[in-house]
């Protein structure tokens, strides 16, 4: 209830309400920011227009989702944006040349335990973009083939044939993490 009371006070424009649902969600929203940009900076930066989105468009929140969630969608497309405008777009795959991946979702692969979870983070920033953020928005942030079609506007085969092939490049860079090469 309380967490809805905020939500109805931030409609009406309580800056004070408003402030106080900044403050709750800021540090984690600058987390989820900081897995698509790599400067400091850049991703405060967009924290705060997604804040300016979100308060924007808070009449549209029907409290569907978690409020969180809803607020996390709007800091990664804006993220994703602002890469995209950074003429850092993603490269589109052509649907004729999409080979559909059906693999198998339980289908778990195992690290070695040299592999630090900064070389993983490492890697999956040096996959491919097109790759990256199916991996990030699959692996990292929890979405669906569906929800990342729609994030990204791609098709979910595309999708999914990006996640298996991204799923395949960051094994082989762990593999040569493990054996003391670099990629």
């Amino acid at each position: 209830m309380f967490q809805s009371s905020i939500i109805e006070k931030c409609k009406q424009n309580d800056r004070k309400a408003q402030m106080q649902l900044y403050n709750q969600y800021c540090q984690g929203m600058y987390i989820v920011a900081k897995r698509f940009l790599k400067q400091d900076a850049e991703a405060e930066d967009m924290v705060q227009e997604a804040f300016i989105k979100a308060f924007s468009k808070l009449h549209q929140y029907q409290a569907e989702v978690t409020f969180g969630a809803w607020l996390k969608r709007i800091v990664i497309n804006t993220c994703i944006d602002a890469l995209k405008s950074k003429n850092q777009q993603m490269v589109a795959l052509e649907e004729v040349h999409l080979k559909v991946v059906d693999t198998d979702e339980n289908d778990k692969w195992l690290v070695d335990d040299a592999v630090t979870l900064d070389d993983i983070k490492e890697a999956i920033l040096k996959l491919p973009e097109k790759y990256r953020y199916v991996v990030m928005l699959y692996i990292m942030e929890g979405y669906d083939h569906q929800e990342i079609s729609e994030i990204l506007k791609i098709s979910e085969v595309a999708s999914r044939t990006q996640l298996y092939r991204g799923k395949l490049q960051l094994q082989e860079r762990l593999k040569q993490v493990k054996n003391g090469t670099r990629y």
